[in-house]
């Protein structure tokens, strides 16, 4: 069994060139693979490997007080959903395309268990923050898709859409990150009350009773598992497109015509 965790950290990292060789040899030895972004503004990363290498990886990581604190979620799967180990470095964990430093404030932080009284609130406008493709496979019941094509149409979005800044705002994304950039930037434009899902997606999954859920479908992921389900097992109806990488589930991939592209192909 593989275990595979996600996780991120906002701390200052101006050394980051430095721990790159050293945290990828680590993983290395010890059958660690997947993808951790180092950046001067902190880390995000998920990775996947024997459960000990994991937890190896995770150790010597927190072993770094900046680090100490982070958090992550692990989900299983039967094969490795990374093929190779990567440690990049990058100028910001994730790009929103408008300047903004998390560590100065975010949003209030709900727990997946106190997240379905917020969102069923009728004065509360839940914002889905990740990218239309994403949102296409699963969502929150209720919740607005601003159909962005990348993280850094959001800005704009919110611009566009959110113009009162008394307004009730709840944001929430796959695993936080893109949640606590967003809901930091809204703080800058003067909203108060605003709202994000402590440990996103994957923790409401693993920690709400599917019963009680209004998550509704599936919950895409970046690796080659696609989307997992509300037991955070790979939901095996979607894959990837093998011309264009859009995500397509089986009854698309049945409907591929004869030269074997899906209709999000660019047409030639």
């Amino acid at each position: 069994m593989i275990t595979v965790a996600t996780f991120y950290k906002f701390t200052a990292l101006p050394d980051c060139a430095e721990l790159q060789m050293p945290w990828k040899t680590f993983m290395q030895e010890r059958g660690v693979t997947g993808t951790i972004l180092v950046t001067p503004e902190g880390v995000n990363a998920t990775i996947a490997g024997p459960n000990e290498g994991v937890q190896a990886t995770l150790a010597m990581l927190r072993s770094d007080e900046r680090l100490a604190s982070m958090e992550h979620k692990e989900s299983f799967c039967e094969e490795n959903p990374f093929p190779k180990t990567k440690v990049r470095l990058k100028k910001e964990t994730i790009p929103l395309g408008s300047p903004v430093d998390p560590n100065k404030g975010v949003g209030h932080y709900v727990k997946p268990q106190d997240w379905n009284a917020l969102i069923s609130d009728p004065d509360v406008i839940t914002v889905d923050t990740r990218n239309d493709y994403e949102v296409q496979i699963g969502q929150f019941k209720g919740a607005v898709n601003p159909e962005t094509d990348t993280f850094r149409d959001l800005p704009t979005w919110v611009q566009e859409n959110i113009k009162d800044p008394k307004k009730k705002v709840a944001m929430y994304c796959t695993g936080g990150i893109r949640c606590e950039k967003s809901t930091a930037y809204m703080k800058e434009l003067g909203f108060e009350d605003v709202y994000h899902l402590e440990g996103g997606i994957l923790k409401y999954l693993e920690e709400v009773p599917e019963e009680e859920s209004m998550w509704e479908g599936a919950c895409y992921v970046f690796d080659d598992r696609v989307a997992v389900d509300h037991d955070l097992k790979p939901a095996g109806d979607h894959q990837h497109c093998p011309y264009c990488g859009h995500t397509i589930n089986a009854a698309e991939l049945k409907r591929l015509s004869s030269s074997g592209r899906c209709a999000h192909c660019p047409t030639e």
